[in-house]
């Protein structure tokens, strides 16, 4: 049986909804805010990894609205910050994303939520989204003190889901995520989100393309049973 792994954050819960609340603080500034932190989110995770010097995803997540309020001269108090931490444990799936889950799940795939951040946020998040009963588990970098795309974390996924290479796929709209994954023994489908998202072009390509949860649902049977995993 095939076993798919879903990224999270970016990939089935929308890092911007938090766009409302930032409106409100930074004005038109807060597309630009928020796209510095989920990208200095993502690099402190990166940083974290290769120096083994862990902190949890919500430690990397703080840090980075602390650099962004720095880098926009963005006077925020305590507890607005916290206010607006306090978000990420309730920002909304992508539309596609429960009907494309129910597809999948449907049509026998095994189905985990598989992220950097830490069990507890995962579990608070997926629930507020109404998607956590579609998931046979949940996996969390936080078991192994590393993050994406460490290969060890991609191992570690596959133990805590007793799948292995060939039958396993990584579904993520990161391309460095897809990247991981592939180099370490999975195959992985890239959700292109935005068309203006460029693929890194390392000579690694994701084993299947898609813009939405609802292609890769009509796609997946033919495209991951025909290759034999």
């Amino acid at each position: 049986m095939t076993t798919l792994a879903f990224d999270v954050y970016g990939t089935l819960i929308d890092t911007h909804g938090v766009l409302t609340a930032l409106e409100g603080l930074v004005g038109d500034r807060a597309k630009a805010f928020s796209n510095s932190w989920r990208d200095k989110q993502l690099e402190y995770a990166f940083r974290r990894g290769l120096m083994q010097n862990y902190q949890t995803f919500a430690t990397c997540t703080r840090q980075a609205l602390d650099y962004s309020c720095a880098l926009y001269g963005v006077e925020l108090g305590d507890e607005q910050k916290q206010e607006l931490l306090a978000i990420y444990r309730i920002l909304p799936a992508f539309d596609d994303v429960r009907l494309g889950l129910n597809q999948l799940k449907g049509a026998g795939f095994r189905l985990f939520a598989f992220s950097n951040g830490e069990p507890e946020a995962l579990e608070s998040l997926l629930g507020n989204a109404g998607i956590r009963e579609l998931f046979e588990g949940v996996v969390s970098v936080d078991d192994i003190k590393s993050f994406k795309p460490n290969p060890g974390v991609y191992s570690h996924f596959l133990r805590q889901s007793g799948a292995t290479g060939s039958n396993a796929w990584l579904i993520s709209s990161n391309p460095f995520d897809v990247i991981g994954a592939i180099s370490a023994g999975m195959k992985s489908a890239w959700v292109k989100r935005s068309p203006e998202t460029v693929f890194d072009p390392w000579g690694i390509e994701p084993t299947l393309t898609v813009s939405n949860l609802n292609e890769l649902a009509d796609r997946a049977t033919e495209v991951m049973t025909s290759k034999k995993t």
